[in-house]
This record gives C-alpha cells, sequence and structure tokens, in this order.
C-alpha cells in the first residue's frame, strides 16, 4: 500500500517509543477496548479479546467475528493470511511480527523482526514466512527462527515483494530498480531498470508483472524480460491500491487539486484484453484498500480509512445499501487483506487491533491447509525434591548410571595443560585507519566481518597441518583451509566429483549461474581451456573460425570452429573440448614444443602452466594462420562463395594479430642490414633495475615492441661473425595486440610487484595519504594511473593495490618509425580524447580484453584461469541485454567480477602469463556474418579407408538428392565406443568406491537409420570410425567392435575418419530433424556434439517414471514389440531400428501425448513386470512378451528385413 497522502497524524508515531519487544499499556488507548482485559502490574495481557457469544453470523454475509491486540498503541503496518497454514500474520510499525492461529485468533508466535524499521510486507512459504523492511529482506521459520537475514544496501527504500515461483523473489521500492532474489542461495542474480520514482505496489498473473508507481501509473512487464509492454496512467496525483483479476485491472488512487492531493472516489478499471481504460466506477467511500473478491461473481472489495467498506461490481453500479462500517479502535485503519479462500478480512488499525470479519461462524482461510504444528508441554519426571541447604542429605539419592570404567573427573591434573585460545589478529584495514586518542585506538569498521561473531578454528594455521585427503571435490562452498588461505576461492583448482550415475547429479549450476559455457578440465592438455575462452570471446576470431571448413582431418581451425559452434548452442552447460584436444594431439610441432603433457605430469602439476600457456599461445596462432592461408578448399565441404572472411591475399588471422616490423644489424663496421618480418605476438622484455624506479607498463611495453639488444651476428661486409646492434622498428601495429609476459622467475615477480607497490603509493601519497570513498581524480591522475576514466568515483584502496596495468594504453606511429606508446584513460566518456586520436594519422587505442593468469598452488600443482571482458554481442545473443562485463573463466567455473579485480596480480599466488588488448571498435572493421560452410553434399556416398570395404556388402545406403532430411524429420541414431584409458577409481575404507577419473572412450561406430518414408529403417549412415589412438578395450560384447574393425589395413567395415562423420551429424542438426535412440545423452557427451533438447527423443526418458530405475533398450524391445535384441554383441543398426518402432508405440500408447494417465498405467505394468523378471529378458521358448497378442501389429522387424535386403540386391 503506498501511503503518501494519507492522514498526517502518523508522522506523530516514534518507533524508539515502543522499543521493548513486551508491549505496555498506552496511554491514548481507547478504553472501550480494554473493557474485558485485565492488567497487572507488569502490563496488558495480550490474549484475544472475548466475542460475546449473542453474535450471530449470517450465512454469505461479512460481518465482524474477532478483535484482537496485537501490540497495544503501535500501528499495524501489514497483515497477511498464511497460504499454509490457518493463521494469520500482522506486523506492525515497530518492526514486531505476531502470529494469530483460527478464526478464533489465539496467539501463536511473536517476536522481533527489526529494532527501528516498520515491516512493510508479509509472504508466507512452505518453510517460513518473508519479512520486508526498509533495506532489509528476513527469512523465518514460523516459530520465530532466522533461515536468513539479507541485508540490502542502506540507500535502499523498498516497500513491495511479489514471490514469482517458488525460488525466486522480486523486491521493488522508492529507487530506480527492481531486485530479483534467488531464495535457494540467497544472491542477487538480477537487477531491472524502473523509472523513477520507483515501484511500491506488484502483482502477477500468467501474463503480465504489475507495478503500480507513485506517480499514479500501472505499468504491465514481460514475464521474461521484464521490459515495459504496455501503462495506464491511472491518477494524476498518486497511486493508493490496485488489484487484478482474470481480465479486468481496478485501481484507486488520488487526484491533484489545487490544495494538494485528494482521495479519488472513481475507481479506474481497464479491460486487459484491449488494453483499454472502460467507464470508471464511481463509490461512496474514500478508497484506500481494495481487493477483488471472485466467488460468485467478480466483485471488489473498496475500504476506506475510516472504515468504511463497500463491496460492488467492477463493470456495474455501486449501491449504497452495500457499505458496512469497521470499528477501528484508532483512527485509522491501516492494512488490509483477504484469505485464500475468500471467507475472512482482515483490518489493522491504528492502534494496534486486529479485526477478523468472516461471512461463515466457522471459516477456513485456505481451500487446504496443512496442519500447524504447537509446541510441546514440558514432559519432566517427577523426582523427589532435594533441600541442598542439608549437609547430611545423601548424594545417592541423585541418579546416576551404574559404571566401572574410569570416569573423566578422575583425569590426572599431570596430563593436563591449559591451552588457552589465542586471540585472533587485528584486521589489516583497522590497524591502517586507526586513529588513538590517549590509548584507545578508533578505526571504522571495515565491514569484512559478520557483528561480534569471530570464526572458530580447532586447528591453528601452522605449515605443518596437512588436510589435504579431506579436501572436497572443489572449493566452492567449504570452509577456510589452513593451507589454502592465500588464494581466493573462486580462483583454486575445480575438479568434477564423479558418482555412480557419472555425471548426472553433479551440479554445474552450483559453479556457473551466467548463460555462457565452460570447459571441463578432466580431458588430458586441457590446460588451455582458459585460452580456447579467450579466442571464443574475440569476436572477429569466433566468427572466422565457424566460417572456416577443409579438409584435413585433422585441422585445429576446424575442430576449433565445431567447439566454438556448442560454446554457442550451450545455455550455461559446460561444454568439453575432446575432439579439439585430439586434433591437437596429433599435430608434431605440438609434441616438438613440449605441449603434449603426460596425466601423471598433469595431475601432478609438475609442468610450469605458465611458460607452457605463453608457449601454447604462440603455437595455436602460428596454427590457425597457416590453417586459413589454405585456399584450395574442396566443394564438398564448402560453397563456392567461401568464407566472408577471407580474401585472395594473406590471412585474416594475420590482419588480426599480425605486426609487420623492420629487423636492422647494425656492426661495428659500419654496415647495416635491414630485413622485414612479421609477428604475431610480443613477450615482455624487463629493464635490469633494482633501484624501485617507477616504470609505466607503456614503457616496458614500448621497450619489449621496440627491441635493442647486443648480439653476434654474420657481417657480410666483414665476411665473419661480430658484435651487432639489433633494432627492431614498427611498420603496421595488429588489431589485436597479444602479449607474453614472462613472468618466468622470481626477478620478474619482484619487478611486477616492486611496480605496484610505487603506484600504490604514488596514488596514496598525491591523494593526501587518504582516498576518500567519493572524491574525483583529475583526468591527468587516471591517466598516469592508468585507471578508467568512465567511472566517475575513484577506485577504493583495495581496488588499487597490486595493480599496474593499464585498462587502456595508446600507441602513435611516429614519422621516423618510431613507436609512442602511453597508458591511456579508459571509458567512453573522454571524447576530446578520442576525437584528437582519430584525426591524427597512425594513432590506435586498445583496450584490455582478456588477462591470463597462472595460479599457484603447490597442493594442487596450480591452475590458469582467465579474465574475459565479454562484450555486448554475446550478452545480446545469450541473455538479451546489451552491455559489458568482466568475467572469471575457472574451466566449468564462471563468475562475474569487478573490473579491477582482472589487473589484480598478487604475486604470492596469482602470476599474469597473458595479455590481450584489441583496438577500440574492432568489431566494425570486419565482416561478422557466420554462413554454416557444412552443405548437402556431406550426406552423399563416400569412399571407405578401408582397402577390403569394397570386397563385402554394404550395410547401408546413402540418402538420394530427393531422400534429404527436412525440418523435424525423425532420425534413428545409435553410437558405439571403445576405451582409449581405463578409468581410475580407488577404494575407500567404508567398501565404496570413488572415482578419481573417468574411463577416456572413443565413438567407433555410428549409425543413422531412415525414420519416415518407404525406407523406413533403413540405415544411411552406418561409418565405423578410424582411430590412430591406442585402444585397450573394444567391449565387444556391448558394442560389437572387433580387433581389426578400426584398422585402414585389414578392416572389412565401411571406414571414415571422426571428422566425416561428425560433419554428417552437424548437418542433420542444423537443418533441424529430431534424433530418436536409446541413451542419446552419453552418445552425443562423447561424440562431443551439442544438440537442441526439442531435437531429441530418448526413448530411456520416454519410458521412464520418476525416482524409477532406467530400463534398458533389450527389456523394453521384449516387453513393448517382443522382439528379442542384443544377444550376443550389440548391433547399432538393431538398435537404432528398435528405438524408431520405441518411439512409435509410444505414441501409439499415449495417443500422440494427449493420455498421459493411459500411459502411466502403461508404465506401471511395465515396472511391475520388470521387478518379477529382475528385468532380465527370459531365454528364447522360455516366454513369450506379455504384450505380443495384444501388439502382432509391431512385428514389423521382418517387414524391415525383406525391404532392406531388396534395396540392397538393387
Amino acid at each position: 500500500m503506498n501511503f503518501e497522502g494519507l492522514d498526517p497524524g502518523l508522522a506523530e508515531y516514534a518507533p524508539a517509543m515502543h522499543s521493548a519487544l513486551d508491549p505496555v499499556l498506552d496511554a491514548h488507548l481507547n478504553p472501550s477496548l480494554l473493557q474485558n482485559v485485565e492488567l497487572d502490574p507488569e502490563g496488558v495481557t495480550l490474549e484475544a479479546l472475548p466475542v460475546q457469544e449473542s453474535v450471530h453470523i449470517m450465512e454469505g454475509v461479512y460481518s465482524e467475528l474477532h478483535s484482537v491486540v496485537a501490540e497495544v498503541g503501535v500501528p499495524v503496518s501489514v497483515s497477511h493470511f498464511d497460504l499454509h497454514e490457518e493463521m494469520l500474520w500482522v506486523g506492525s510499525h515497530g518492526g514486531h511480527a505476531t502470529s494469530f492461529f483460527g478464526p478464533a485468533l489465539e496467539r501463536y508466535s511473536s517476536f522481533q523482526v527489526n529494532g527501528s524499521d516498520d515491516i512493510r510486507q508479509i509472504q508466507s512459504l512452505e518453510n517460513g514466512i518473508l519479512f520486508l523492511t526498509k533495506n532489509n529482506l528476513k527469512y523465518m521459520a514460523r516459530g520465530g527462527l532466522i533461515i536468513f537475514d539479507y541485508l540490502l544496501d542502506e540507500s535502499e527504500d523498498m516497500h513491495s515483494l511479489l514471490l514469482t515461483d517458488s525460488s525466486t523473489l522480486l523486491v521493488g521500492g522508492l529507487q530506480n530498480h527492481i531486485l530479483e532474489i534467488d531464495l535457494t542461495t540467497v544472491q542477487e542474480t538480477q537487477k531491472y531498470a524502473v523509472e523513477i520514482p520507483g515501484v511500491t505496489i506488484m502483482r502477477q498473473t500468467n501474463r503480465f508483472f504489475f507495478c503500480g508507481h507513485t506517480s499514479g501509473k500501472v505499468s504491465l512487464r514481460d514475464l521474461r524480460s521484464f521490459k515495459v509492454e504496455h501503462e495506464f496512467d491511472a491518477f494524476s496525483g498518486s497511486l493508493s491500491d490496485f488489484d487484478v483479476h482474470g481480465n479486468l485491472l481496478a485501481a484507486c488512487g488520488f487526484s491533484s487539486r489545487l490544495t494538494g492531493l485528494a482521495c479519488d472516489r472513481f475507481l479506474k478499471v481497464y479491460d486487459l484484453r484491449m488494453m483499454r481504460a472502460i467507464t470508471p466506477l464511481q463509490v461512496h467511500v474514500d478508497p484506500a484498500f481494495l481487493r477483488f473478491i471472485p466467488t460468485y461473481t467478480s466483485r471488489l472489495a473498496i475500504i476506506s480509512q475510516s472504515g468504511q467498506c463497500q463491496f460492488c461490481e467492477p463493470t456495474g453500479l455501486a449501491n449504497p445499501a452495500d457499505i458496512f462500517h469497521v470499528n477501528p479502535v484508532g483512527p485509522l485503519l491501516m492494512t488490509f487483506d483477504v484469505s485464500a479462500s475468500k471467507q475472512a478480512l482482515a483490518f489493522g488499525d491504528s492502534e494496534g487491533c486486529v479485526h477478523l470479519w468472516t461471512d461463515s461462524p466457522e471459516p477456513s482461510f485456505n481451500p487446504y491447509s496443512r496442519e500447524t504444528e504447537f509446541a510441546l508441554p514440558c514432559l519432566v519426571d517427577s523426582l523427589p525434591p532435594l533441600d541442598w541447604s542439608q549437609d547430611l542429605l545423601p548424594l545417592s539419592l541423585i541418579p546416576v548410571p551404574l559404571t566401572t570404567d574410569t570416569l573423566l573427573s578422575d583425569w590426572p591434573a599431570a596430563n593436563s595443560v591449559p591451552a588457552p585460545r589465542r586471540a585472533p589478529p587485528v584486521d589489516a584495514e583497522i590497524l591502517r585507519t586507526m586513529k588513538k586518542v590517549g590509548f584507545i585506538g578508533y578505526a571504522p569498521n571495515p565491514r569484512t566481518r559478520l557483528r561480534n561473531q569471530i570464526p572458530y578454528r580447532l586447528k591453528e594455521l601452522d605449515s605443518e597441518f596437512d588436510s589435504f585427503s579431506q579436501v572436497t571435490e572443489s572449493p566452492i562452498g567449504r570452509e577456510e583451509e589452513p593451507h589454502l588461505h592465500m588464494v581466493s576461492k573462486k580462483y583454486r583448482k575445480v575438479t568434477i566429483k564423479y558418482s555412480k550415475l557419472g555425471l548426472e547429479d553433479f551440479d554445474f549450476k552450483h559453479y556457473n549461474k551466467t548463460l555462457f559455457a565452460g570447459l571441463e578440465p578432466h580431458i588430458p592438455n586441457a590446460y588451455c581451456n582458459c585460452m580456447i575462452q579467450v579466442l571464443y570471446f574475440l569476436e572477429p576470431v569466433r566468427c572466422l573460425i565457424q566460417n572456416h571448413l577443409c579438409q584435413k582431418e585433422f585441422c585445429l581451425a576446424c575442430e576449433l570452429g565445431f567447439l566454438f559452434h556448442m560454446l554457442d548452442l550451450s545455455r550455461g552447460d559446460p561444454c568439453q573440448g575432446s575432439n579439439f584436444l585430439r586434433a591437437f594431439r596429433t599435430i608434431p610441432e605440438a609434441s616438438a614444443l613440449g605441449l603434449i603433457l603426460a596425466d601423471s605430469d598433469e595431475a601432478s602439476g609438475k609442468g610450469n602452466l605458465a611458460r607452457l600457456i605463453q608457449r601454447w599461445n604462440r603455437f595455436i596462432l602460428t596454427q590457425l594462420h597457416q590453417d586459413m592461408q589454405e585456399l584450395e578448399v574442396p566443394q564438398a565441404y564448402r560453397g563456392a562463395g567461401g568464407s566472408s572472411f577471407c580474401s585472395s591475399g594473406d590471412s585474416v588471422i594475420g590482419q588480426l594479430f599480425s605486426c609487420e616490423m623492420e629487423n636492422c644489424s647494425l656492426c661495428r663496421c659500419g654496415s647495416e642490414t635491414v630485413r622485414a618480418s612479421s609477428t604475431l605476438l610480443f613477450t615482455l622484455s624487463y629493464p635490469e633495475d633494482k633501484t624501485g624506479k617507477n616504470y609505466d607498463f607503456a614503457q616496458v611495453l614500448k621497450r619489449s615492441i621496440c627491441l635493442e639488444q647486443n648480439t653476434q651476428a654474420w657481417c657480410d661486409n666483414c665476411e665473419k661473425y661480430q658484435p651487432t646492434i639489433q633494432t627492431r622498428n614498427i611498420r603496421h601495429l595488429p588489431d589485436i595486440l597479444v602479449i607474453n609476459c614472462e613472468v618466468n622467475s622470481s626477478k620478474e615477480a619482484d619487478f611486477w610487484r616492486m611496480q605496484a607497490e610505487v603506484a600504490f603509493k604514488m596514488a596514496i601519497k598525491k591523494h593526501g595519504g587518504e582516498i576518500a570513498k567519493n572524491k574525483e581524480f583529475s583526468l591527468a591522475d587516471r591517466k598516469e594511473l592508468g585507471s578508467p576514466e568512465g567511472v566517475l568515483l575513484c577506485p577504493s584502496v583495495e581496488e588499487l593495490k597490486n595493480v599496474w596495468l593499464p585498462f587502456s594504453i595508446r600507441m602513435k606511429m611516429t614519422k621516423n618509425k618510431g613507436l609512442d606508446v602511453c597508458n591511456w584513460p579508459d571509458g567512453d566518456e573522454v571524447q576530446w580524447g578520442l576525437a584528437k586520436a582519430e584525426e591524427e594519422h597512425g594513432v590506435y587505442v586498445y583496450d584490455l580484453m582478456a588477462t591470463v593468469v597462472h595460479i599457484l598452488d603447490s597442493r594442487t600443482g596450480g591452475s590458469l584461469v582467465a579474465h574475459i571482458k565479454v562484450g555486448e554481442t554475446y550478452h545480446q545473443r545469450k541473455e538479451g541485454v546489451t552491455h559489458q562485463q568482466w568475467y572469471l573463466f575457472n574451466d566449468f567455473l564462471i563468475e562475474p567480477i569487478d573490473k579491477y579485480e582482472a589487473v589484480q596480480f598478487d604475486m604470492n599466488w596469482k602470476v599474469p602469463a597473458i595479455l590481450y588488448y584489441i583496438k577500440r571498435n574492432l568489431n566494425s572493421r570486419y565482416n561478422l556474418n557466420i554462413k554454416n560452410p557444412i552443405e548437402a553434399s556431406v550426406l552423399l556416398a563416400e569412399a571407405s579407408l578401408a582397402r577390403k570395404q569394397r570386397k563385402t556388402h554394404t550395410t547401408f545406403i546413402p540418402l538420394m538428392l530427393n531422400e534429404m532430411p527436412q525440418v523435424g524429420d525423425l532420425v534413428g541414431l545409435d553410437a558405439e565406443f571403445v576405451t582409449l584409458n581405463e578409468e581410475e577409481a580407488e577404494l575407500r575404507s567404508d567398501g565404496t568406491k570413488s572415482t578419481i577419473k573417468p574411463s577416456q572412450m572413443s565413438v567407433a561406430r555410428i549409425t543413422c537409420v531412415r525414420g519416415q518414408g518407404p525406407n523406413e529403417g533403413i540405415p544411411f549412415i552406418d561409418d565405423y570410425i578410424s582411430t590412430q589412438e591406442q585402444v585397450v578395450d573394444y567391449l565387444t560384447q556391448y558394442s560389437g567392435i572387433k580387433p581389426g574393425d578400426l584398422d585402414a589395413k585389414i578392416s572389412s567395415k565401411h571406414l571414415t575418419t571422426l571428422k566425416s562423420t561428425y560433419l554428417k551429424l552437424r548437418f542433420l542438426i542444423d537443418i533441424g530433424v529430431k534424433f530418436v535412440g536409446h541413451g542419446l545423452q552419453k552418445d552425443f557427451r562423447v561424440i562431443n556434439l551439442m544438440v537442441p533438447k526439442d531435437q531429441v527423443l530418448d526413448t530411456v526418458y520416454l519410458f521412464h517414471m520418476p525416482r524409477k530405475r532406467m530400463i534398458s533398450l533389450r527389456f523394453l524391445a521384449w516387453y513393448f514389440l517382443d522382439l528379442k535384441i542384443q544377444g550376443e554383441t550389440h548391433d547399432s543398426i538393431e538398435d537404432a531400428r528398435t528405438a524408431l518402432q520405441l518411439y512409435r508405440k509410444y505414441l501409439e500408447l499415449s495417443k500422440n501425448g494427449t493420455e498421459p494417465e493411459s500411459f502411466h498405467k502403461v508404465l506401471k505394468g511395465l515396472y511391475e513386470k520388470g521387478r518379477k523378471m529382475d528385468w532380465k529378458v527370459p531365454e528364447p521358448e522360455s516366454q513369450t512378451s506379455p504384450k505380443s497378442k495384444a501388439w502382432d501389429g509391431t512385428r514389423e522387424t521382418g517387414l524391415d528385413a525383406a525391404v532392406f535386403s531388396s534395396v540392397l540386391a538393387l
């Protein structure tokens, strides 16, 4: 309710007058209320006021049933009928909450919610009650215990909350935004912008969110995006209340008059079907509250503050005879609520009294309420009283259990040593800001810990204590470990905990609440995950790579494009780069550079990850540059138009990353040699200086780019090796500046640490030793510090610590082939600087886009993470918003971070490795359209790699041109796999098995069968996948794959490359077919494909009941189709065809999904039969399927085989 424009007399109320929890009698209380209330010296009894027996409730007509005192003399601010139990909740202006049970209003619980602010809204949930105050949201049990206490910003002025679903809450008030809070994690998940002065009332239907503003407007917002769809300008003054029912919206409020605001006796009514106002409803009371009470009709209850209540139809005329009067104890009614059953009305007045009106003598608040739990009476065994004042009283009267063991009180004193707990160290921030007056120090509270709470640790932080074996599977959500106290939790190495269900019950959403996709780390050589993310979030690189397709079997650019496509499709689910890393392991250059890690080295962290990722960075840019330079591309893989990026000249990777240089060698004889070259990245070269001199990052960068060094080189003039001076000049700057930091020793780390300390001291000294919270830097100061100018408020002290890296740098090519580099203010507001830079030739501003850092952790071997500034285009595709935000990418952990965190490097544990700077407005210089390079020709006939395959019978018939699949066509799919690496597991002491590393699988056979048409059930893909890696287990019993089937020299199967078959499946996915199969989730995971959920029809889930076991394809085929499959080995053609038939049977049994109840009975019979048979298919001729007689029409196997044989004969 909006209290603007109400009685000004309420302003005289002072909450401090009612600080005590037990209310006392107010001097201004109406004496008539206390006729039957007994007063005692300690205060006033708060039992419900008795109702005279002569009170008669007429059925169907509302009249007063009970009145009760909630808190004497304290106005009631809000009332709420519990939606789960028969209770009425009341909140006061003093922050006190009281609940009453049943229509008799028996006091159930009473507790303080807030010490100073009034309770503004109450919402009941299944496990407790939500209370909203000015800047606090508190969730408490019905008995008064706190479940959580969520503090909002002190500047917030909240007025209303809205429960959108069981775990999501909207909170709004007098500010320019509405907060979305996740009740499960108790975190703010979204902030929606609204117009000033804010929102005070919120309602919801299945079509819109309705927001009432104090300006008199009601806005209708979209349920998903919260965008304004429509707006009603209801009142010229202010809005008091509104309600929505069906297609009608009714509102009451105040209109502007010459003397101020006046209550408007016309209710505004709107038709939500046509989005327009209908005839206003004139009422005979001054409306302050209104609610729809839909019983037989959609009638409205209109309440005035003086206690008048009128019922009327929203589309009819108000009748004065329908007015009744509530007799408030105080002068004003403050709150009004209607129960869910519409049988009870609750009114709260300004003197703390609650009035219950009902339309029946025994009303119920809810249609179906659960039973309320009451406190059990104290049950104490009757023991004889003992008088402790008598010395002769025998202690044997006290019952003690008999024991022959030594008691704790007999512990010898020699074995006991007093060990008091040492006081925790004082926060360094407190010591830094402390001011002493005499011997007492005063400092502002840094608010790093909860009030009056100190973490309790049983063990001291000593280096000898080792609890690494007790570390859980992830650093998120566990307490601070002694040996990890330096590394922030989100930066620690994350691992996947495998259960007997594999990854199905692992909660990836706990680590990633965004819609961007993380990468799984369990694959060999997955240390490069962070760099894959950096390349993906470079928009020109992402588009270029996805437009590329060539014929090479192991092309990194192609595999990276496939991985980027998966990252595009994912909505927060993690992806894995198994195919990309498989191709990466086959590149000879990668092995020669030492980029291929052994499993033992990767697990133990023996390799230097910082050097490794910098070498990998140089390797991948070089490899992509070479892959893009190949211009001859077969038509089977790409259209005649080619890529939207590529031109006939150099590679676009070269255009993006390449820097053209002149290398000059000057011999001491005076001979000078100049040769041109190019590089894709630069390596930082640090000055040899131990004096602590201040160096800008721009100075070090310029020194590294325009490198000058003395070395021995061949001189043609002297005809021998001579000492020469080699210099490097820049001809052309790249669009993307890539920098390897080369912090590989303590010397470079000390240089970074020293420069960060000098920069921090200069900032503190320059601003008088203290940086005020709201103090502004001048433009020159920001340019010197390298801090962003777009933010008007200067960064805090914590944000300036460990910062040496600027967010932006400016580079200018001089006329004499020189290069000027300087730190540059960040942000779009420096218009004069940008305009000047654009006018000059050869001037470029580069913005920091990504930093890759090495996390030093001796216990886990360290890890690599990336800070990435995600651009507007990515947010627009994923979340529908246009903004830029920095994120931390730690494998599958993704979390938004502050921009300063991306440039803060505590060299004790967080060491910079790679920096990416991009030119401003880079995206506008490139064509960012993606044209899918995969064409339908990939499905046509192709030659087999196997030499003996042509001598054998083919097992499939490729698609003809007239059979090309269309959107929505069905395709039966099945895949078989082999094992490359066995599972690594350990047996715990309790006998349970824990999976350390899952087995590494590789796809060996993929089969696709036609799902419709005259050739339904006939395969059009049956590819055996050639592999160059060692297979440790062919799993012949389950896959049907035998040794030699995957060897091109001796195989008799149709053998292809993984890339060839992958392209066929990608084309089918992109065209929009629906895959039918059994257990497709695992199939697509091993194949490394991301398929939209609406394109997957998995019979595992179609024939599954919640919280029951999954059923095998063999048992389903026997039960429903009377088929005996998978006898000795599995055959993917048989499995794919059977899955298709099961899907047809599912449609038949469920009537295309229109009769779920009848299908549920079929499933119950299936599970009952399965339990009786122990889920085993009977041996041949021992028992027929229970459905064989009823479903003879499903026996199509023979028919399919006949059709297949006849087609093969053709």
